[in-house]
């Protein structure tokens, strides 16, 4: 299956563009995704634990099944605040 994987903050820079297509063997999870960049990108690996997920502009959990065509997208944290 393909989704479509959108990178923002300093996840565009680890990965070095905004987007890209993926192909995931069926069934796929959010964690399938995470595994795959955290395999291709080493400097993703300490910002796992605060990054969230969204399929279709709704935040989900790891766990979450993926469906064809589905848009994910890696937030990385945010800081600051007053």
């Amino acid at each position: 299956m393909q989704v479509r994987v959108l990178f923002f903050g300093m996840l565009k820079d680890l990965a070095g563009r905004e987007s890209e297509s993926l192909n995931l063997a069926e069934p796929a999870t959010l964690e399938d995704v995470v595994r795959h960049y955290e395999e291709r990108l080493p400097g993703l690996r300490g910002l796992l634990p605060a990054i969230a997920l969204s399929i279709n502009q709704e935040y989900a959990p790891r766990h979450s099944q993926l469906k064809p065509g589905d848009e994910i997208a890696l937030l990385p944290p945010v800081s600051g605040g007053l």
